[in-house]
């Protein structure tokens, strides 16, 4: 009989190929296992030792806890999911050092570091899960593992030069009571039903996220540091991925970030210093509430009859209420430029502030062009007025102007707007 590890190579060659019967066969194989007493808790061991290797080639090549696991749930589904979570939790505990303290943090958000030998038996009666469809799963995860490609390298990985010395991105004293304001103005924004009240908690939000920006720009021109501009991946899954793309760009673009979409991988890259990098986070988290919960009102407010398929409506819908909250975030941080550089001229005698921020936007597209050097344009088509007028309505009533009472320009019908680059 074959040993083990063969009976798991045999069992993932089959699943890559298209003969479906012999997959099933492979499968087989792997259930009668190696014909010993343990033969299989042995295949068990194999496929988590295999699993355990192909996630630590995953970290150098760009991958981060979140993303395998967002990945893993996008592609395979939830048992997939938590199955890689435990083998990420198995991976720690032979990881080499240094491992560095956002990775730890990011890991714990997603599972416990319980100390199992027998992780698969342990995840297949956590699951409900016959011998079958165990080994099924497992072997599908295992297959997805190893098929990733390279991606952008964010942040220096476990067990390399600089994992623990670098600055986390995004960190930018996230913790820190201003953003704490923030994060509560914006839970208000999202639970109230009352727009009056929505835009100005989300105003408010907008206005200390932008001096909070300023100020940690001043803080680091005057510290000198040696930091260059860091990453984040948000979520832009399905359904209408490319809307959600669209709203990060906005917000990213309104807080001197620049993104990339990477359609088929279900995420966005955004890049940026730390303090803004937070702020997009927060805002596209809560503006994507906000959006849905106005596309859900708009829907049951259409003319009855009107003929026109819900999808269609809903992306014409979201793709106009990305491009408004864009150029009313961008008015804001404008407002909140020009008035913290008048007080820094002064303050200082001279002009100070406009220098720095020119200097990190244009590290930021430096740090693009290095990671990105392939990066083309995608235009995003709008096939519903109706929808479009909507949600250019839904994003006025949710205004981040916070620069004054202007009106707000109109957004024509069917723009030539091109959205986040995909790779």
């Amino acid at each position: 009989m074959p040993d083990a590890d063969e009976l798991v190579a045999n069992a993932l060659a089959a699943v890559r190929g298209t003969d479906v019967r012999q997959a099933e066969r492979q499968l087989d194989q792997l259930m009668v296992g190696t014909g010993a007493a343990d033969g299989a808790t042995a295949v068990d061991a194999a496929l988590l030792a295999r699993l355990v290797r192909g996630l630590s080639r995953l970290w150098p090549r760009g991958w981060q806890p979140a993303d395998v696991d967002r990945i893993a749930n996008r592609r395979l589904g939830s048992r997939a999911a938590l199955l890689v979570r435990a083998a990420m939790a198995a991976q720690r505990r032979t990881q080499a050092e240094p491992v560095p303290a956002w990775w730890d943090d990011q890991l714990r958000a997603l599972t416990t570091d319980v100390r199992d030998d027998d992780v698969l038996a342990s995840w297949t009666i956590a699951e409900g899960l016959d011998r079958a469809d165990a080994l099924r799963t497992a072997v599908d995860t295992l297959a997805l593992v190893e098929s990733l490609p390279p991606i952008a390298v964010l942040r220096p990985p476990p067990g390399t030069t600089g994992a623990v010395t670098a600055r986390p991105a995004g960190a930018a004293r996230s913790g820190s009571p201003m953003l704490d304001r923030v994060r509560a103005l914006l839970a208000k924004a999202e639970s109230t039903t009352f727009p009056a009240e929505a835009e100005a908690l989300t105003a408010k939000a907008q206005e200390l996220i932008a001096r909070h920006s300023i100020d940690e720009a001043l803080l680091a021109a005057g510290a000198e540091r040696g930091d260059q501009p860091g990453g984040v991946r948000l979520s832009t899954d399905t359904p209408y991925a490319g809307a959600k793309a669209l709203l990060v760009q906005e917000v990213a673009a309104a807080n001197r970030c620049e993104a990339v979409w990477s359609d088929d991988l279900g995420f966005t890259t955004v890049l940026g210093w730390p303090a803004d990098l937070v702020a997009v986070e927060l805002l596209y988290t809560s503006l994507l509430v906000q959006a849905t919960a106005a596309m859900l009102r708009g829907r049951a407010e259409r003319r009855s009859g009107s003929g026109r398929r819900t999808k269609v409506w809903d992306e014409s819908f979201l793709n106009a209420f990305a491009l408004r909250i864009g150029e009313r975030l961008r008015t804001a941080t404008e407002a909140a430029t020009d008035a913290a550089d008048r007080a820094a001229t002064e303050t200082a005698g001279a002009e100070r502030l406009l220098p720095v921020l020119a200097a990190r936007g244009e590290a930021v597209r430096e740090r693009l062009d290095t990671l990105f050097p392939g990066v083309t344009r995608h235009r995003l088509s709008v096939r519903d007025a109706e929808g479009w007028s909507s949600g250019t309505s839904a994003a006025d009533r949710a205004s981040l102007d916070v620069g004054g009472g202007r009106k707000p320009r109109q957004v024509p019908g069917g723009p030539d707007r091109r959205p986040p680059g995909r790779r």
